[in-house]
Protein backbone atom coordinates (compact mmCIF):
# COMPACT_ATOMS: atom_id res chain seq x y z
CA UNK A 1 0.00 0.00 0.00
CA UNK A 2 1.15 3.61 -1.12
CA UNK A 3 -0.10 6.36 1.36
CA UNK A 4 0.35 10.37 0.77
CA UNK A 5 -0.81 13.37 -0.76
CA UNK A 6 -1.70 12.74 -5.16
CA UNK A 7 -2.81 15.20 -7.70
CA UNK A 8 -6.40 15.21 -8.10
CA UNK A 9 -5.31 13.49 -11.53
CA UNK A 10 -4.35 10.47 -10.05
CA UNK A 11 -6.76 10.04 -6.97
CA UNK A 12 -9.82 8.53 -8.66
CA UNK A 13 -10.12 4.52 -7.29
CA UNK A 14 -7.69 5.20 -4.22
CA UNK A 15 -8.96 5.20 -0.76
CA UNK A 16 -9.38 8.79 1.02
CA UNK A 17 -6.80 9.16 3.87
CA UNK A 18 -8.76 11.43 6.27
CA UNK A 19 -12.20 12.49 6.29
CA UNK A 20 -13.30 15.58 4.56
CA UNK A 21 -15.96 18.08 4.20
CA UNK A 22 -16.70 20.01 1.47
CA UNK A 23 -19.70 22.03 1.61
CA UNK A 24 -22.70 20.02 2.30
CA UNK A 25 -20.60 16.51 0.99
CA UNK A 26 -18.89 14.28 3.42
CA UNK A 27 -16.42 11.63 2.76
CA UNK A 28 -15.18 9.12 5.44
CA UNK A 29 -11.87 8.47 5.89
CA UNK A 30 -11.58 4.91 3.69
CA UNK A 31 -14.28 6.04 1.26
CA UNK A 32 -13.03 5.10 -2.45
CA UNK A 33 -13.13 8.42 -4.83
CA UNK A 34 -15.16 7.96 -7.17
CA UNK A 35 -14.97 10.47 -10.49
CA UNK A 36 -18.01 12.60 -9.29
CA UNK A 37 -15.71 12.95 -5.62
CA UNK A 38 -12.36 14.33 -7.73
CA UNK A 39 -14.76 16.67 -10.03
CA UNK A 40 -16.12 17.97 -6.66
CA UNK A 41 -12.65 18.29 -5.10
CA UNK A 42 -11.67 20.34 -8.18
CA UNK A 43 -14.76 22.75 -7.77
CA UNK A 44 -13.46 23.23 -4.04
CA UNK A 45 -10.00 24.28 -5.75
CA UNK A 46 -8.52 21.22 -4.27
CA UNK A 47 -4.91 20.09 -6.16
CA UNK A 48 -4.13 17.22 -3.91
CA UNK A 49 -5.70 14.49 -1.55
CA UNK A 50 -3.91 12.16 0.83
CA UNK A 51 -5.22 8.29 -0.39
CA UNK A 52 -4.02 5.05 0.03
CA UNK A 53 -3.23 3.29 -3.11
CA UNK A 54 -3.49 -0.42 -2.81
CA UNK A 55 -1.40 -2.91 -4.86
CA UNK A 56 -2.19 -5.95 -6.51
CA UNK A 57 -1.59 -8.02 -3.14
CA UNK A 58 -3.29 -5.63 -0.91
CA UNK A 59 -6.86 -6.29 0.93
CA UNK A 60 -8.94 -3.25 2.03
CA UNK A 61 -9.11 -2.66 5.78
CA UNK A 62 -12.94 -3.99 6.00
CA UNK A 63 -12.70 -6.79 3.74
CA UNK A 64 -9.47 -7.64 5.93
CA UNK A 65 -11.61 -7.56 9.10
CA UNK A 66 -14.10 -9.85 7.55
CA UNK A 67 -11.80 -12.49 6.43
CA UNK A 68 -9.83 -12.48 10.13
CA UNK A 69 -13.09 -12.70 11.58
CA UNK A 70 -14.40 -15.25 9.49
CA UNK A 71 -11.75 -17.31 10.37
CA UNK A 72 -13.32 -17.57 14.47
CA UNK A 73 -14.88 -20.62 15.43
CA UNK A 74 -18.58 -18.97 15.46
CA UNK A 75 -20.23 -20.87 18.20
CA UNK A 76 -22.43 -18.94 20.69
CA UNK A 77 -20.72 -15.35 19.14
CA UNK A 78 -22.14 -12.86 16.40
CA UNK A 79 -20.22 -10.75 14.16
CA UNK A 80 -20.71 -7.11 13.54
CA UNK A 81 -20.45 -6.51 9.89
CA UNK A 82 -16.69 -4.69 8.94
CA UNK A 83 -16.77 -0.82 9.53
CA UNK A 84 -13.76 1.35 8.87
CA UNK A 85 -11.67 -2.19 9.46
CA UNK A 86 -13.26 -3.19 12.71
CA UNK A 87 -15.70 -6.09 13.18
CA UNK A 88 -16.87 -6.51 16.65
CA UNK A 89 -17.33 -9.84 18.60
CA UNK A 90 -20.23 -10.55 20.48
CA UNK A 91 -21.82 -13.51 23.31
CA UNK A 92 -24.94 -14.62 22.45
CA UNK A 93 -25.42 -16.73 25.54
CA UNK A 94 -24.71 -16.28 29.36
CA UNK A 95 -21.67 -18.17 29.69
CA UNK A 96 -17.89 -17.53 30.44
CA UNK A 97 -15.77 -16.11 28.49
CA UNK A 98 -12.11 -17.78 28.08
CA UNK A 99 -9.20 -17.05 26.39
CA UNK A 100 -5.90 -18.69 24.77
CA UNK A 101 -3.47 -16.27 25.80
CA UNK A 102 -0.90 -17.50 23.54
CA UNK A 103 -2.65 -17.43 20.35
CA UNK A 104 -4.23 -13.61 20.67
CA UNK A 105 -0.51 -12.94 21.35
CA UNK A 106 1.02 -14.71 18.23
CA UNK A 107 -1.89 -12.68 16.41
CA UNK A 108 -1.00 -9.65 17.46
CA UNK A 109 2.97 -10.26 16.69
CA UNK A 110 1.69 -11.35 12.81
CA UNK A 111 2.17 -7.77 12.07
CA UNK A 112 1.01 -4.36 13.70
CA UNK A 113 -1.49 -3.93 10.90
CA UNK A 114 -3.43 -6.58 12.21
CA UNK A 115 -4.59 -6.63 16.31
CA UNK A 116 -7.25 -8.57 18.23
CA UNK A 117 -8.11 -6.97 21.48
CA UNK A 118 -10.61 -9.59 24.01
CA UNK A 119 -11.60 -9.65 27.53
CA UNK A 120 -9.62 -11.15 30.42
CA UNK A 121 -10.17 -15.03 30.54
CA UNK A 122 -12.35 -16.24 32.25
CA UNK A 123 -14.93 -13.63 32.35
CA UNK A 124 -18.38 -13.89 33.00
CA UNK A 125 -20.49 -12.76 30.40
CA UNK A 126 -24.18 -12.11 29.15
CA UNK A 127 -25.65 -12.33 26.03
CA UNK A 128 -25.19 -9.47 23.99
CA UNK A 129 -21.96 -8.57 25.44
CA UNK A 130 -18.63 -7.49 23.25
CA UNK A 131 -16.23 -10.03 24.28
CA UNK A 132 -13.32 -8.85 21.58
CA UNK A 133 -12.92 -6.78 18.78
CA UNK A 134 -10.28 -7.38 15.71
CA UNK A 135 -9.11 -4.11 14.02
CA UNK A 136 -6.61 -3.22 11.29
CA UNK A 137 -4.80 -0.28 11.80
CA UNK A 138 -3.78 1.00 8.11
CA UNK A 139 -6.21 1.17 5.51
CA UNK A 140 -5.05 -2.08 3.50
CA UNK A 141 -2.65 -4.99 4.82
CA UNK A 142 -1.03 -7.66 2.38
CA UNK A 143 -2.96 -10.35 1.47
CA UNK A 144 -0.55 -12.86 3.09
CA UNK A 145 -0.66 -11.70 6.48
CA UNK A 146 -4.18 -11.87 6.60
CA UNK A 147 -4.03 -15.55 5.59
CA UNK A 148 -1.23 -16.27 8.42
CA UNK A 149 -3.97 -14.96 10.90
CA UNK A 150 -7.17 -16.87 9.37
CA UNK A 151 -4.81 -20.16 9.01
CA UNK A 152 -3.93 -19.64 12.57
CA UNK A 153 -7.53 -18.82 13.72
CA UNK A 154 -8.53 -22.16 12.23
CA UNK A 155 -6.08 -24.20 13.85
CA UNK A 156 -6.37 -23.35 17.82
CA UNK A 157 -9.10 -21.55 19.43
CA UNK A 158 -8.49 -17.80 20.41
CA UNK A 159 -11.63 -17.41 22.40
CA UNK A 160 -15.04 -19.10 23.34
CA UNK A 161 -18.04 -18.62 25.30
CA UNK A 162 -18.39 -21.36 27.20
CA UNK A 163 -22.54 -21.32 28.11
CA UNK A 164 -23.95 -21.59 31.58
CA UNK A 165 -25.24 -24.72 32.47
CA UNK A 166 -28.28 -24.13 34.58
CA UNK A 167 -27.82 -25.79 38.07
CA UNK A 168 -30.06 -27.00 40.92
CA UNK A 169 -28.22 -25.67 44.26
CA UNK A 170 -28.55 -26.95 47.44
CA UNK A 171 -27.22 -24.72 50.48
CA UNK A 172 -26.36 -26.17 53.36
CA UNK A 173 -25.48 -23.61 56.33
CA UNK A 174 -24.00 -24.94 59.63
CA UNK A 175 -25.36 -22.36 62.67
CA UNK A 176 -23.11 -21.41 66.12
CA UNK A 177 -24.70 -19.05 68.34
CA UNK A 178 -22.29 -16.29 67.21
CA UNK A 179 -23.81 -16.17 63.88
CA UNK A 180 -27.26 -14.41 63.92
CA UNK A 181 -30.14 -15.79 62.22
CA UNK A 182 -30.47 -12.36 59.94
CA UNK A 183 -26.84 -12.94 58.41
CA UNK A 184 -27.83 -16.59 56.90
CA UNK A 185 -31.02 -14.80 55.62
CA UNK A 186 -28.21 -12.37 54.06
CA UNK A 187 -26.80 -15.10 52.58
CA UNK A 188 -29.39 -17.50 51.15
CA UNK A 189 -30.55 -14.23 49.19
CA UNK A 190 -26.86 -13.15 48.08
CA UNK A 191 -26.59 -16.95 46.69
CA UNK A 192 -29.71 -17.06 45.23
CA UNK A 193 -28.86 -13.70 43.37
CA UNK A 194 -25.33 -14.82 42.42
CA UNK A 195 -27.27 -18.07 40.58
CA UNK A 196 -29.94 -16.32 38.89
CA UNK A 197 -26.75 -14.64 36.58
CA UNK A 198 -26.57 -17.88 35.60
CA UNK A 199 -29.70 -19.22 34.59
CA UNK A 200 -29.74 -22.15 38.17
CA UNK A 201 -30.94 -21.62 40.89
CA UNK A 202 -31.63 -22.15 44.44
CA UNK A 203 -33.46 -25.00 45.45
CA UNK A 204 -33.28 -26.05 49.28
CA UNK A 205 -31.90 -24.86 52.02
CA UNK A 206 -30.68 -26.77 55.00
CA UNK A 207 -29.31 -24.96 58.22
CA UNK A 208 -27.39 -27.91 60.38
CA UNK A 209 -24.94 -27.77 63.80
CA UNK A 210 -21.50 -26.75 62.50
CA UNK A 211 -20.47 -30.68 62.96
CA UNK A 212 -18.51 -32.87 60.45
CA UNK A 213 -21.31 -35.41 61.40
CA UNK A 214 -24.61 -32.90 60.74
CA UNK A 215 -22.92 -31.25 58.04
CA UNK A 216 -22.25 -35.00 56.21
CA UNK A 217 -26.02 -36.08 56.30
CA UNK A 218 -27.12 -32.78 54.91
CA UNK A 219 -24.84 -33.46 51.92
CA UNK A 220 -25.41 -36.57 51.45
CA UNK A 221 -29.48 -35.72 51.46
CA UNK A 222 -28.73 -32.70 48.98
CA UNK A 223 -26.81 -35.36 46.57
CA UNK A 224 -30.47 -37.10 45.74
CA UNK A 225 -31.94 -34.28 43.69
CA UNK A 226 -29.21 -31.15 43.09
CA UNK A 227 -26.56 -31.36 40.89
CA UNK A 228 -24.32 -28.60 43.04
CA UNK A 229 -24.20 -27.93 46.49
CA UNK A 230 -22.89 -25.17 48.79
CA UNK A 231 -21.85 -25.04 52.12
CA UNK A 232 -21.79 -21.96 54.13
CA UNK A 233 -19.80 -22.57 57.50
CA UNK A 234 -20.57 -20.41 60.69
CA UNK A 235 -16.63 -20.45 61.23
CA UNK A 236 -14.23 -20.34 58.57
CA UNK A 237 -12.60 -23.04 57.42
CA UNK A 238 -8.32 -23.17 59.36
CA UNK A 239 -7.34 -26.68 58.16
CA UNK A 240 -8.02 -29.10 55.32
CA UNK A 241 -9.09 -31.74 58.51
CA UNK A 242 -11.91 -29.16 59.26
CA UNK A 243 -15.43 -29.70 59.57
CA UNK A 244 -16.53 -28.75 55.86
CA UNK A 245 -13.93 -30.47 54.16
CA UNK A 246 -14.04 -33.20 56.88
CA UNK A 247 -17.83 -33.51 56.11
CA UNK A 248 -17.43 -33.95 52.34
CA UNK A 249 -15.21 -36.93 53.10
CA UNK A 250 -17.30 -38.21 55.34
CA UNK A 251 -20.23 -38.47 53.10
CA UNK A 252 -18.34 -40.33 50.51
CA UNK A 253 -17.01 -37.40 48.82
CA UNK A 254 -13.46 -36.05 47.40
CA UNK A 255 -11.66 -32.66 48.79
CA UNK A 256 -9.75 -31.53 45.90
CA UNK A 257 -8.47 -28.14 46.89
CA UNK A 258 -8.60 -26.21 50.28
CA UNK A 259 -7.61 -22.18 49.80
CA UNK A 260 -6.78 -20.32 46.63
CA UNK A 261 -4.92 -17.29 46.36
CA UNK A 262 -7.46 -14.91 45.74
CA UNK A 263 -8.28 -12.51 48.46
CA UNK A 264 -11.09 -12.24 49.18
CA UNK A 265 -11.62 -15.53 48.92
CA UNK A 266 -8.71 -17.49 50.08
CA UNK A 267 -10.57 -20.09 52.19
CA UNK A 268 -12.93 -21.79 49.51
CA UNK A 269 -12.97 -25.61 49.39
CA UNK A 270 -13.37 -27.49 45.97
CA UNK A 271 -14.64 -30.90 46.42
CA UNK A 272 -17.41 -33.81 45.01
CA UNK A 273 -19.38 -35.83 45.45
CA UNK A 274 -19.19 -38.28 42.63
CA UNK A 275 -20.36 -35.86 39.51
CA UNK A 276 -21.69 -33.20 41.95
CA UNK A 277 -19.55 -30.33 42.63
CA UNK A 278 -19.86 -29.42 46.49
CA UNK A 279 -18.43 -25.61 47.59
CA UNK A 280 -17.24 -25.02 51.31
CA UNK A 281 -17.86 -21.11 50.13
CA UNK A 282 -15.39 -18.29 51.64
CA UNK A 283 -16.73 -16.56 54.48
CA UNK A 284 -16.98 -13.50 51.78
CA UNK A 285 -19.09 -14.77 49.64
CA UNK A 286 -21.85 -13.77 52.22
CA UNK A 287 -21.37 -10.38 49.95
CA UNK A 288 -22.59 -9.74 46.44
CA UNK A 289 -19.49 -8.04 46.09
CA UNK A 290 -16.60 -10.14 43.42
CA UNK A 291 -14.18 -12.33 45.31
CA UNK A 292 -12.86 -16.15 44.14
CA UNK A 293 -16.23 -18.26 45.10
CA UNK A 294 -17.30 -16.57 41.78
CA UNK A 295 -14.38 -17.19 39.75
CA UNK A 296 -15.18 -20.72 41.06
CA UNK A 297 -18.39 -21.22 40.57
CA UNK A 298 -18.80 -19.80 36.98
CA UNK A 299 -16.33 -22.47 36.06
CA UNK A 300 -18.40 -24.87 37.49
CA UNK A 301 -21.68 -23.80 36.17
CA UNK A 302 -19.95 -23.33 32.50
CA UNK A 303 -19.03 -26.56 32.63
CA UNK A 304 -15.25 -26.65 33.64
CA UNK A 305 -13.45 -28.33 36.61
CA UNK A 306 -10.71 -26.29 38.08
CA UNK A 307 -7.60 -28.12 38.83
CA UNK A 308 -5.07 -27.35 41.25
CA UNK A 309 -2.94 -25.82 38.50
CA UNK A 310 -5.77 -23.89 37.05
CA UNK A 311 -6.50 -22.97 41.08
CA UNK A 312 -3.17 -21.79 42.02
CA UNK A 313 -2.21 -19.97 38.87
CA UNK A 314 -4.82 -17.80 40.25
CA UNK A 315 -2.46 -15.18 42.25
CA UNK A 316 -1.61 -12.85 39.69
CA UNK A 317 -4.78 -10.32 39.55
CA UNK A 318 -6.11 -12.48 42.42
CA UNK A 319 -5.60 -9.43 44.52
CA UNK A 320 -9.43 -7.74 44.29
CA UNK A 321 -10.55 -5.35 46.67
CA UNK A 322 -11.48 -5.65 50.40
CA UNK A 323 -14.59 -6.42 51.79
CA UNK A 324 -15.38 -3.34 54.48
CA UNK A 325 -16.53 -5.55 57.53
CA UNK A 326 -13.31 -7.54 56.96
CA UNK A 327 -10.71 -5.45 57.52
CA UNK A 328 -7.65 -7.93 58.21
CA UNK A 329 -4.91 -8.84 57.19
CA UNK A 330 -4.97 -5.51 55.80
CA UNK A 331 -4.66 -2.45 57.43
CA UNK A 332 -8.05 -1.21 59.04
CA UNK A 333 -9.44 2.04 59.76
CA UNK A 334 -8.93 0.95 63.33
CA UNK A 335 -11.70 3.90 64.12
CA UNK A 336 -10.17 6.22 62.20
CA UNK A 337 -12.36 9.66 61.26
CA UNK A 338 -12.21 9.34 57.24
CA UNK A 339 -11.93 11.77 55.11
CA UNK A 340 -14.73 15.06 55.18
CA UNK A 341 -18.38 14.93 53.56
CA UNK A 342 -18.95 16.72 50.71
CA UNK A 343 -22.22 17.81 49.69
CA UNK A 344 -22.94 17.80 45.94
CA UNK A 345 -26.44 19.24 44.79
CA UNK A 346 -27.86 18.38 41.48
CA UNK A 347 -29.44 21.63 40.10
CA UNK A 348 -28.96 20.41 36.08
CA UNK A 349 -31.98 19.14 35.45
CA UNK A 350 -34.28 20.31 32.66
CA UNK A 351 -37.97 19.56 34.87
CA UNK A 352 -39.57 17.98 32.10
CA UNK A 353 -42.51 16.89 33.72
CA UNK A 354 -43.26 20.73 34.87
CA UNK A 355 -45.35 21.26 31.67
CA UNK A 356 -45.02 23.08 28.44
CA UNK A 357 -44.99 26.92 29.79
CA UNK A 358 -41.29 26.39 30.40
CA UNK A 359 -41.53 27.12 34.23
CA UNK A 360 -38.33 26.05 36.55
CA UNK A 361 -39.54 24.67 39.75
CA UNK A 362 -35.69 25.55 41.30
CA UNK A 363 -37.06 28.98 40.59
CA UNK A 364 -40.22 28.74 42.44
CA UNK A 365 -40.63 30.30 45.78
CA UNK A 366 -40.64 29.20 49.26
CA UNK A 367 -41.47 31.81 51.33
CA UNK A 368 -40.18 34.34 49.03
CA UNK A 369 -36.79 32.44 48.07
CA UNK A 370 -36.18 30.27 45.26
CA UNK A 371 -36.23 26.48 46.00
CA UNK A 372 -32.88 26.43 44.94
CA UNK A 373 -31.34 28.82 46.61
CA UNK A 374 -33.29 27.57 49.97
CA UNK A 375 -31.85 23.74 49.36
CA UNK A 376 -27.77 25.19 48.68
CA UNK A 377 -28.23 27.45 52.09
CA UNK A 378 -29.59 23.99 53.74
CA UNK A 379 -26.35 22.27 52.46
CA UNK A 380 -24.03 25.15 53.32
CA UNK A 381 -25.26 25.17 56.79
CA UNK A 382 -24.60 21.54 57.25
CA UNK A 383 -21.02 21.43 55.68
CA UNK A 384 -19.64 24.86 55.38
CA UNK A 385 -17.07 25.23 52.78
CA UNK A 386 -17.72 21.55 51.49
CA UNK A 387 -20.97 22.43 48.96
CA UNK A 388 -20.80 21.60 45.08
CA UNK A 389 -23.40 22.56 43.14
CA UNK A 390 -23.93 21.58 39.42
CA UNK A 391 -26.14 23.23 36.95
CA UNK A 392 -26.92 23.17 33.40
CA UNK A 393 -30.59 23.82 32.08
CA UNK A 394 -31.17 27.42 32.84
CA UNK A 395 -27.64 27.43 33.69
CA UNK A 396 -27.53 31.38 34.08
CA UNK A 397 -31.02 32.30 36.26
CA UNK A 398 -30.03 29.12 38.19
CA UNK A 399 -26.92 30.82 39.45
CA UNK A 400 -28.32 34.04 39.65
CA UNK A 401 -30.54 32.38 42.42
CA UNK A 402 -27.39 31.20 44.23
CA UNK A 403 -25.77 34.97 43.77
CA UNK A 404 -23.65 35.06 47.06
CA UNK A 405 -23.86 31.61 48.16
CA UNK A 406 -20.41 30.51 49.08
CA UNK A 407 -20.34 27.06 47.22
CA UNK A 408 -18.13 25.70 44.36
CA UNK A 409 -20.28 25.96 40.97
CA UNK A 410 -19.59 23.21 38.39
CA UNK A 411 -21.20 23.18 34.81
CA UNK A 412 -22.63 19.79 33.55
CA UNK A 413 -23.34 20.82 29.52
CA UNK A 414 -24.62 17.27 28.77
CA UNK A 415 -27.61 17.54 31.29
CA UNK A 416 -29.99 16.89 28.76
CA UNK A 417 -28.62 13.26 29.12
CA UNK A 418 -29.83 12.25 32.25
CA UNK A 419 -28.43 12.26 35.97
CA UNK A 420 -25.18 10.27 35.58
CA UNK A 421 -23.62 13.67 33.64
CA UNK A 422 -24.22 15.33 37.04
CA UNK A 423 -23.58 13.04 39.74
CA UNK A 424 -20.19 12.64 37.34
CA UNK A 425 -19.61 16.70 37.30
CA UNK A 426 -20.25 16.72 40.86
CA UNK A 427 -17.96 14.11 41.48
CA UNK A 428 -15.09 15.35 39.50
CA UNK A 429 -15.14 18.61 42.12
CA UNK A 430 -14.38 17.01 45.09
CA UNK A 431 -11.08 17.42 46.68
CA UNK A 432 -9.34 14.29 46.63
CA UNK A 433 -9.40 13.82 50.67
CA UNK A 434 -12.67 13.49 50.34
CA UNK A 435 -14.40 10.42 52.34
CA UNK A 436 -18.15 10.57 51.01
CA UNK A 437 -20.17 12.28 48.32
CA UNK A 438 -23.98 13.25 49.98
CA UNK A 439 -25.98 13.51 47.02
CA UNK A 440 -29.13 16.07 47.73
CA UNK A 441 -31.65 16.61 45.11
CA UNK A 442 -32.12 20.17 44.86
CA UNK A 443 -36.16 20.56 44.75
CA UNK A 444 -36.57 18.49 48.42
CA UNK A 445 -38.11 21.22 50.34
CA UNK A 446 -38.19 19.50 53.49
CA UNK A 447 -35.03 18.47 54.03
CA UNK A 448 -33.40 20.67 56.67
CA UNK A 449 -29.56 21.03 57.94
CA UNK A 450 -30.71 18.88 61.09
CA UNK A 451 -31.36 16.10 58.26
CA UNK A 452 -28.08 16.57 56.78
CA UNK A 453 -26.24 16.40 59.76
CA UNK A 454 -27.93 13.65 61.27
CA UNK A 455 -26.87 11.44 57.67
CA UNK A 456 -23.51 12.70 58.03
CA UNK A 457 -22.85 11.74 61.60
CA UNK A 458 -24.13 8.25 60.97
CA UNK A 459 -21.38 8.17 58.16
CA UNK A 460 -18.60 9.02 60.47
CA UNK A 461 -20.02 6.37 62.85
CA UNK A 462 -19.40 3.64 60.19
CA UNK A 463 -15.90 4.88 59.41
CA UNK A 464 -17.23 6.30 55.77
CA UNK A 465 -16.79 2.35 55.25
CA UNK A 466 -21.38 1.88 54.66
CA UNK A 467 -23.43 4.26 52.27
CA UNK A 468 -25.87 5.88 54.21
CA UNK A 469 -29.41 6.36 52.50
CA UNK A 470 -32.50 8.22 54.19
CA UNK A 471 -35.90 6.59 54.43
CA UNK A 472 -39.55 7.81 55.45
CA UNK A 473 -41.26 4.94 57.36
CA UNK A 474 -38.54 2.74 56.47
CA UNK A 475 -39.09 3.51 52.28
CA UNK A 476 -36.11 4.24 50.99
CA UNK A 477 -35.77 8.04 49.46
CA UNK A 478 -32.64 10.44 49.27
CA UNK A 479 -30.54 11.95 50.17
CA UNK A 480 -27.68 8.75 50.13
CA UNK A 481 -24.16 9.41 50.94
CA UNK A 482 -21.89 7.27 48.52
CA UNK A 483 -18.71 6.35 50.32
CA UNK A 484 -15.38 6.83 48.50
CA UNK A 485 -15.26 3.30 47.74
CA UNK A 486 -18.16 4.02 45.43
CA UNK A 487 -16.66 6.55 43.58
CA UNK A 488 -15.32 4.71 40.28
CA UNK A 489 -18.76 3.05 40.10
CA UNK A 490 -20.25 6.29 39.85
CA UNK A 491 -17.79 7.71 37.35
CA UNK A 492 -18.96 4.86 35.04
CA UNK A 493 -22.91 5.58 34.90
CA UNK A 494 -24.50 6.75 31.82
CA UNK A 495 -27.32 8.07 31.19
CA UNK A 496 -31.04 9.15 33.42
CA UNK A 497 -29.63 6.92 35.77
CA UNK A 498 -28.72 7.65 39.43
CA UNK A 499 -27.28 5.74 42.07
CA UNK A 500 -29.56 3.46 43.11
CA UNK A 501 -27.84 0.37 41.31
CA UNK A 502 -24.68 0.85 43.20
CA UNK A 503 -26.16 1.05 46.45
CA UNK A 504 -27.57 -2.08 45.63
CA UNK A 505 -24.69 -3.58 44.47
CA UNK A 506 -21.43 -2.27 45.72
CA UNK A 507 -21.28 -5.06 48.93
CA UNK A 508 -21.00 -2.14 50.92
CA UNK A 509 -23.28 -1.70 54.46
CA UNK A 510 -26.13 0.18 53.86
CA UNK A 511 -27.39 2.26 57.08
CA UNK A 512 -30.95 3.37 56.79
CA UNK A 513 -31.72 6.80 58.38
CA UNK A 514 -35.23 7.80 59.03
CA UNK A 515 -36.14 11.25 58.03
CA UNK A 516 -39.57 11.13 57.94
CA UNK A 517 -41.27 12.56 55.25
CA UNK A 518 -38.89 14.68 53.93
CA UNK A 519 -36.74 12.00 52.37
CA UNK A 520 -39.61 11.47 49.89
CA UNK A 521 -40.86 14.62 49.00
CA UNK A 522 -39.63 16.21 45.48
CA UNK A 523 -41.72 18.46 43.88
CA UNK A 524 -41.37 17.40 39.95
CA UNK A 525 -45.57 19.15 39.08
CA UNK A 526 -46.59 22.29 39.28
CA UNK A 527 -49.17 20.66 41.19
CA UNK A 528 -46.69 19.13 43.75
CA UNK A 529 -44.86 22.69 44.34
CA UNK A 530 -48.50 24.54 44.64
CA UNK A 531 -49.12 21.68 47.50
CA UNK A 532 -46.22 22.25 49.26
CA UNK A 533 -46.58 25.88 49.63
CA UNK A 534 -44.60 26.76 46.81
CA UNK A 535 -45.58 29.73 44.05
CA UNK A 536 -44.11 29.36 40.82
CA UNK A 537 -42.35 32.03 38.79
CA UNK A 538 -41.88 32.12 35.18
Amino acid sequence: MRFGPVRLADAEGALLGHSVKIGTMKLAKGHRLSADDVAAFAEADLTEVIVARLEPDDLAEDEAAARIAAAIAPDHLRFSRAATGRVNVYATVAGLFVANRAVVDQLNRIDPAITLACLADHVAVDAGDMVATIKIIPLAVQQALVERAQALLRADLAFEVKPFTPRRAALVATELPSLKGQVMDKTRAVLTARLLQSGSRLDSEQRVAHTTEAVAAAISDAAVSHDLIIVFGASAVADPDDVIPAAIRRAGGVVEHVGMPVDPGNLLVLGRLGDIPVLGAPGCARSPRENGFDWILDRLIAGEWPSNADITGLGVGGLLKEIPTRPQPREGTGGKRPGPVWIVVLAAGQASRMGPDGRHKLLAEFEGMPLVRRSVETAIAAAPGRVIVVTGHREAEIRAALAGLQATFVSNPDYPSGMAASLIAGLSALDADAGGMLVMLADMPGITSAHLAKLIAAFVSESGRAVVRAVADGQRGNPVILPKETFHAVRQLVGDVGARHIVERCGLPVIDVELGAAARLDLDTPEAIVAAGGLLRD
